[in-house]
């Protein structure tokens, strides 16, 4: 079974400067939740790996996150699709830790945890240390344009990027119908 690790603000929910502190601010980008359902009900495990400094900050507490991740796994569910893990690095950036992106700690305990192997395997980002965390484990790191990623292009302007996560979720759903 195909796996696909996902970053979280920027790639599946709109980001914000601010932090998403709220419930009510977490919505996601257009095509996002169909995108992950498509991929899941095609086979595909699903892990989201984020960094959420803004615990650590303060700025929401543990209760708060995980209501937004019920919600996200409630309209991946409402659309005929699952997301297999969330893995969430809560550390501030001068933390020093082995979770937050760009070092991989994230990806290796999804993968550990859901039974997938990293090199190839897909990392869907907006920001370059979602591309740098995943070319550290040899997997592949894909750049969507939302979030951070016009930004985020133009200085990694080799980086393979699409427009969204629904048009990355199509060419590799493509890729998956011509491999069989």
């Amino acid at each position: 079974m195909p796996a696909i690790m996902l970053d979280r603000d920027g790639v599946i929910n709109v980001d914000s400067v601010h932090f998403i502190r709220r419930l009510e601010e977490w919505e996601p980008i257009p095509g996002s939740i169909e995108a992950i359902a498509r991929l899941s009900r095609a086979g595909w495990t699903v892990a989201v790996c984020t960094n959420q400094s803004g615990l650590a900050r303060g700025y929401f507490d543990q209760d708060t996150l995980d209501a937004m991740h019920r919600k996200l796994h409630d309209l991946v569910r409402a659309h005929g699709g699952e997301v297999h893990g969330i893995y969430v690095c809560p550390h501030g950036p001068d933390d020093n830790c082995e979770c937050r992106k760009p070092r991989a700690g994230l990806l290796v305990q999804a993968a550990a945890e859901l039974g997938f192997s990293l090199p190839g395997t897909p990392f869907i980002g907006d920001s370059a240390r979602d591309l740098q965390a995943a070319s550290s484990v040899r997997a592949r790191p894909i750049l969507v344009l939302t979030g951070k990623g016009h930004h985020t292009l133009a200085t990694n302007p080799q980086a393979e990027h699409y427009n969204d996560l629904s048009e990355a979720a199509e060419v590799l759903l493509a890729e998956q119908q011509a491999a069989r």
